[in-house]
């Protein structure tokens, strides 16, 4: 028997998940989202953490969606109060198209002129095509379309059971298709990288190809995560429906692991890079930079760094090297002054001055950027 979805209306107290600074993967410095729990219900989801779980009954949560009345209003209202920037916005779940606060939330962002950045599993996201023209020939847009399989895909039987409800990836790449020829910036998350499953070459080497033939300008790979509530629930479904891939995942993810240890998923973000290189493809996202808005060379600055970052994490560079990077850029991104005018003024020991900004790195900036 087929279990009924229910919904929960209710009057939420907040709306807005405000960063310190934006993210380095898709670069919104915001969140919000009108629903909590997802009819998707894709088995390895990690919103059924016990952080993120709406639910007491970790199975009730593609079943039980609560839905955020207010969602709308509560943004505008979050959004006149804090500085301008990109905000991860709208849920396309099936719950949409009954409530349609994903299509009133954007509005709300066009309104105010702020960008959107849009993750999601659905074509539905089509629908408010109109509104993310608006908002990208105001300031910029973005979608990105969660796709980790394609039909031809080795184990594309098995992806598919795990991902119940969404919808099928050729879907999928059709709307991104359109996304992109409507002048919107597009590519995809390939997250979570699901061990056995997804990271086949044949898998890896056809998601890369597809994405590229529907307009994709990049690939963001990630590793399975697993955690508490979460972790033990899958755990269990591999037992009931998958028991062949216990052994690996047992290796990969012992008991107090949250990402897969060992060289495993190293490997296969390289080997997404070298398939993106030759497809043509980043495996980054370029950060959205308006020319001449404030302080445009820190946010370029910050952005190469991050990336710099994660390429270091490809080469399994020291932990210490990495971690000099990372706050490098977040340094950057916090520096109130523009890092020309402060270049100009005192050469390289100004860049040296600003916090976590070694010799090293002050040569970096400086070479690429300032000379």
């Amino acid at each position: 028997m087929t279990r009924k979805t229910v919904f929960v209306p209710y009057q939420a107290r907040t709306i807005l998940n405000r960063y310190k600074r934006p993210d380095h993967w898709f670069w919104n410095s915001y969140s919000a989202h009108p629903y909590v729990g997802c009819q998707h219900g894709c088995e390895f989801c990690y919103c059924r953490e016990k952080k993120y779980a709406p639910v007491e009954d970790i199975k009730d949560f593609p079943f039980r969606i609560k839905v955020k009345q207010n969602a709308p209003d509560l943004l505008r209202k979050s959004l006149m109060k804090v500085p301008n920037g990109a905000v991860a916005v709208g849920d396309y779940q099936p719950a949409e198209r009954k409530f349609w606060l994903s299509r009133e939330m954007l509005k709300i962002c066009l309104e105010l002129g702020f960008p959107a950045f849009v993750l999601e599993r659905s074509p539905l996201v089509l629908r408010d095509l109109d509104i993310l023209q608006d908002i990208n020939a105001r300031t910029h847009a973005m979608v990105v379309f969660s796709i980790i399989h394609t039909s031809e895909s080795p184990h594309a039987g098995i992806i598919s059971q795990m991902e119940r409800l969404a919808p099928p990836p050729e879907e999928r790449f059709k709307a991104m298709m359109k996304i992109a020829q409507a002048g919107i910036r597009t590519g995809i998350c390939f997250m979570p990288i699901l061990p056995g499953l997804c990271d086949d070459p044949q898998n890896l080497k056809l998601v890369i190809e597809k994405t590229v033939e529907h307009g994709g300008e990049f690939v963001l790979a990630a590793p399975l995560t697993l955690a508490d509530q979460q972790k033990e629930y899958f755990f269990q479904y591999l037992r009931e429906y998958h028991p062949h891939l216990l052994e690996l995942y047992s290796h990969l993810y012992p008991q107090k692991s949250y990402g897969p240890v060992g060289f495993a998923w190293l490997n296969t973000a390289r080997r997404i890079r070298e398939i993106c290189q030759v497809c043509g493809v980043s495996d980054r996202m370029s950060r959205p930079i308006i020319e001449g808005e404030k302080r445009a060379m820190n946010k370029r600055i910050a952005w190469l760094l991050a990336d710099q970052t994660y390429s270091l994490e490809l080469d399994a560079a020291s932990a210490h090297r990495i971690w000099s990077y990372r706050k490098a850029a977040w340094a950057v991104e916090d520096l109130e002054q523009d890092i020309s005018q402060v270049y100009q003024q005192l050469g390289s020991k100004g860049l040296q001055a600003i916090p976590n900004i070694g010799p090293t790195i002050a040569s970096w900036i400086e070479n690429r950027f300032l000379k």
